[in-house]
């Protein structure tokens, strides 16, 4: 039976793999200016659901939001509380999954629900239940992993790669840190929006970085890459290319 991925066995590594290169700090900064609304409010509650080492939470508590983290992962849910503590702010921690925390809560001002829903055995029946969590008048911020990018990039690469596209097994093959459920984007846009919810922005992440060899690469001057990411990154068609997609959404209307 699929289970919902835990990544207690690859906590170690996310930090140097993920969080510690320039894509991941792009990755950051993007979420960061999306979210620059919520920067300028007082005391909002949050959410983090699958929070991973809660670094977008660390920042939004730096302004005095008030925190509620989640993950199945002990080990990156304690380097969240070690975060936390080191900055000497507060949040509650449940070591927990979305499934398990989510009837327990009440309604929150803004839902965090960043690169999870692939990782996720049910992927829209739990999602179901973080919008549930989302107050009339919040918002969700839900960045997700995008199939679009997994195809395309797939298929650039060719060689075996094409015959397991052509018959749907390329998704989560062989790499631990391949998600076995990415989304396509206007999917999940019409999920969200069937449940009440408006798409206040829509950006892509690295909507050019990853489909760069290693050759063209070393070509490339970073600032110059990186100026083409911020330039591109909320524009239809290059948005819908990135290797996630993030989807800031406003719940207009009960579902």
């Amino acid at each position: 039976m699929q289970q919902d991925r835990n990544f207690d066995d690859l906590a170690e590594r996310f930090n140097a793999r993920i969080y510690d290169t320039s894509k991941g700090q792009l990755r950051l900064e993007i979420l960061k200016q999306d979210l620059h609304q919520f920067t300028e409010s007082k005391d909002l509650q949050i959410w983090d659901a699958g929070c991973g080492a809660g670094q977008i939470s660390l920042w939004l508590a730096g302004f005095g939001h008030q925190l509620t983290l989640c993950d199945i992962s002990e080990k990156l849910l304690d380097q969240a509380k070690q975060s936390f503590a080191q900055a000497e702010l507060d949040a509650g921690f449940h070591h927990a999954s979305i499934q398990q925390l989510a009837p327990q809560l009440a309604a929150f001002d803004l839902v965090i629900c960043h690169a999870v829903v692939e990782w996720l055995a049910t992927p829209l029946e739990t999602l179901k239940l973080v919008l549930d969590r989302v107050k009339t008048g919040g918002y969700l911020s839900l960045m997700f992993y995008n199939r679009n990018a997994m195809v395309y990039k797939n298929i650039i690469q060719g060689g075996w790669r094409l015959e397991p596209i052509i018959n749907d097994r390329y998704i989560g093959a062989g790499n631990k840190l391949s998600p076995p459920f990415p989304q396509y984007p206007y999917e999940l846009i019409q999920f969200l929006e069937s449940n009440g919810f408006e798409i206040i922005q829509h950006s892509g992440i690295r909507v050019f970085s990853d489909y760069l060899n290693s050759e063209s690469r070393n070509q490339t001057n970073e600032q110059e890459l990186l100026a083409l990411e911020h330039q591109y990154c909320r524009m239809p068609t290059y948005r819908d290319m990135g290797r996630y997609v993030h989807l800031l959404t406003e719940k207009i209307s009960p579902d």
